[in-house]
């Protein structure tokens, strides 16, 4: 396995860019399943999870070729309904092509999603959506079977809790549906909004989306179509945070200010100084003086669980205690015990952290957990005294386009190794 070598303590300067984002992706490549027609993808982060899901396409029948940073896909014909477990036990986001797939084909079969251990992401709110369109589930051999032979019928679904993916999904389903389809608390993610805007394009009539209430009237067909997919926001935010501790100054470039609203805010609170050279365009600078600040993670337009982790590595380098509740994941504070290992003062009670700073870092051997307790660990190690050698970074491979090298063209001391 991979692992990074990272010798901290040196300052960041330049200009880095901000990639497609792979929450955005991978939906839109489950919609390309939607027509028969060639759909363009421009701005596709090449990342573990955006191969994943193009190797699962080309499975079912898919024929998916690179096109100037980005893919061409078309799927002339599904040869095989069934997503399986080889291609999925590593991506969450395989449970994107049932929708997809029971609709134009009135039959799915996908075995049970893995990824990331941050704790539990059942797709029953999927199946139950799925249910009301008219289709009929079954589980078995872990494998989910959707099956809807006479096609979808729209209906009325009311999530009982935010669902980003179960959202994506249950879109995708009812754009081929017979009659109008409401999604009532509906995800407003920027990845949602893009979703519908891809299917809009392909002929798909869609109002709400980017907002709780979802309303889609069903077409018969669906064409193709060409479409760029928006900044990744996560990898924006996380590089934000890098320039707030080692910026001198730092500019992120190709990002999209509006998506990342709430963590600009808390980050201004914690004394982070910006300014915007342009449109898409952050500089930050390291002032050496953090703040300590509270949060807890929301659904969008709250602040993004996915930034949590990075966040709480800038807050061992504030003054005085923050705490940090985690409401979306309940096992997403697994990068604790390896901060811990660096000089973090940090306390865990259920789902709150407790960190106490400022505290001097120092290099470590450290293990990455999950995707976004790899960056949280990157940060740290920028920021940290010593050298430090973060294992197991396949995680970071998953959602992060070249970190390594971005960072390093910035005047990060860092390298991979095997």
């Amino acid at each position: 396995m991979d692992k990074f070598v990272i010798e901290g303590g040196h300052p960041l300067k330049g200009v880095i860019p901000v990639s497609g984002a792979k929450n955005a992706a991978l939906p839109v490549l489950a919609a390309t399943l939607l027509t028969a027609d060639e759909v363009t993808l421009d701005r596709i982060p090449k990342v573990r999870d955006i191969r994943t899901m193009a190797k699962l396409l080309e499975s079912v029948g898919a024929e998916v070729k690179p096109n100037n940073g980005g893919y061409a896909v078309r799927v002339t014909e599904v040869t095989s309904a069934e997503a399986p477990y080889e291609l999925v036990k590593t991506m969450r986001a395989s449970s994107l092509v049932l929708g997809p797939l029971v609709a134009r084909c009135g039959e799915a079969r996908v075995s049970m999603p893995g990824g990331c251990a941050i704790g539990a992401r059942p797709i029953n709110l999927h199946l139950t959506g799925l249910e009301k369109l008219g289709a009929k589930i079954s589980q078995e051999h872990g494998y989910v079977r959707a099956h809807a032979p006479n096609g979808l019928t729209g209906a009325v679904i009311h999530f009982d809790r935010v669902t980003v993916t179960g959202t994506e999904d249950l879109l995708m389903a009812a754009v081929l549906a017979k009659g109008e389809t409401v999604i009532e608390n509906a995800a407003r993610e920027p990845e949602v909004s893009d979703l519908a805007d891809l299917l809009t394009k392909m002929g798909a009539r869609i109002e709400g989306a980017g907002t709780s209430t979802i309303q889609v009237e069903g077409v018969a067909e669906l064409h193709g179509a060409t479409h760029a997919i928006i900044p990744d926001r996560i990898e924006a935010g996380t590089f934000l945070i890098a320039g707030a501790l080692m910026g001198d100054p730092l500019t992120v470039d190709g990002v999209n200010t509006e998506h990342i609203a709430a963590l600009i805010d808390k980050m201004r609170q914690a004394g982070v100084e910006f300014s915007f050279p342009s449109e898409d365009r952050i500089e930050v600078r390291a002032s050496g003086k953090l703040r300590a600040v509270d949060l807890a993670t929301k659904e969008y337009p709250g602040f993004a669980t996915d930034m949590q982790a990075q966040f709480l590595a800038m807050m061992t380098q504030a003054e005085g205690e923050s705490e940090i509740i985690e409401t979306i994941f309940e096992n997403r504070f697994m990068h604790v015990s390896e901060l811990l290992r660096m000089g973090a003062d940090i306390a865990i009670e259920g789902n709150r952290a407790t960190v106490r700073g400022k505290t001097e870092l120092s290099g470590a051997r450290v293990m990455a957990s999950d995707l976004r307790a790899s960056a949280s660990l990157v940060i740290a190690a920028l920021a940290a005294r010593g050298e430090t050698v973060i294992d197991r970074v396949y995680h970071i491979d998953r959602g992060y386009e070249r970190i390594e090298e971005k960072l390093s063209g910035v005047g990060a001391q860092i390298h991979r190794a095997e």
